[in-house]
């Protein structure tokens, strides 16, 4: 069944991050070089991940796309922020802006899924050694990969199809830099209840059924550490978990205070600055927290380094 818009709105304007001339300039190159780093050190990881066979383990296959999904997501609005900052009015066709929502949900439960299966992995990977190459196999891995991205694909659709059936009057100014769920309901003049019904059932489901594995699967590897005698084994323990917690924490913390907080004159402004924690902050650090903080990254890259060196050195003819 095709969905109807009856929107007299075509397009809308995004009013961006501050309407202080002043600044344009300043977040411009911020934003810019925020976004050069997330996609130079995306692409470097997922190289990385491609070209050494050592990091083609379960472990690596779930940060390959991470990084995947972060690469993608920064091209979602990133761009189309960037070229606000020159811009007088920013504007977004209707159609741009439902598409901007879609992958821009789509994006985020998928990423928020693979943290969660990577939690698992951990587990598996800590608590049960012995079981690990059996537990994790490739098949396993593809599964939970699929259905990260399904149970993404689907909230996506929920979201924006909801939001297509919504009526917008009069008003098309949205008092962010994107087309998020709650900017965008603010401005219908046609009953929102759906909408809001659906983003709370879908928050609340990902939050609650994810943040439940990923506590377990943690508490079951601080029950384990705690019950091994070695320092070394402790150590493996929290140089393969510390990466993902800190990802882990920077993800769901930023998302967190972005959507639950006390409604008040200066939330929205507040809701603005969490925004981009997640969506610009955390795409950028996931790489590094991963190469700074991980060994076998490390080995990859200097490796790949010197495979690079060697074909870029001249050939001494005798």
């Amino acid at each position: 069944m095709a969905v109807e818009n009856v929107s007299s709105v075509t397009e809308f304007i995004l009013v961006g991050l501050t309407d202080q001339p002043d600044l344009q300039l300043l977040l411009l190159f911020l934003f810019l070089v925020n976004y050069v780093v997330t996609v130079v050190g995306n692409l470097i990881l997922i190289n990385l991940i491609c070209l050494n066979a050592h990091l083609h383990t379960p472990m690596y296959f779930f940060l390959f796309n991470v990084s995947f999904i972060d690469l993608c997501y920064s091209f979602v609005f990133t761009p189309k922020m960037l070229m606000s900052f020159n811009s007088e009015r920013n504007i977004i066709s209707f159609a741009g802006c439902m598409a901007q929502l879609f992958f821009f949900c789509f994006f985020v439960s998928s990423e928020g899924h693979v943290l969660t299966a990577m939690a698992y992995d951990r587990y598996v990977a800590i608590c049960k050694p012995l079981l690990y190459t059996i537990t994790m196999t490739p098949q396993v891995c593809s599964l939970l990969m699929s259905a990260s991205y399904v149970m993404g694909f689907a909230g996506a659709i929920a979201h924006t199809g909801c939001m297509m059936r919504l009526t917008f009057c009069d008003s098309n100014v949205i008092n962010h830099y994107m087309c998020d769920v709650f900017p965008l309901i603010q401005l219908s003049c046609s009953s929102t209840y759906a909408n809001e019904l659906v983003a709370s059932i879908i928050a609340g489901t990902v939050i609650i059924f994810c943040s439940l594995i990923i506590c377990f699967s943690y508490a079951l590897i601080l029950f384990s550490i705690l019950h091994t005698p070695s320092a070394k084994g402790w150590s493996k323990a929290f140089s393969t978990c510390g990466s993902h917690l800190i990802t882990v924490g920077l993800f769901y913390g930023s998302g967190l205070l972005t959507h639950v907080k006390p409604s008040s004159p200066g939330s929205l402004e507040q809701e603005k600055f969490f925004s981009v924690l997640y969506t610009h902050v955390v795409p950028m650090l996931n790489p590094l927290i991963y190469s700074l903080r991980n060994w076998d990254v490390k080995l990859a890259l200097k490796k790949t380094l010197q495979r690079i060196t060697n074909r870029a050195e001249p050939v001494v003819l005798p």
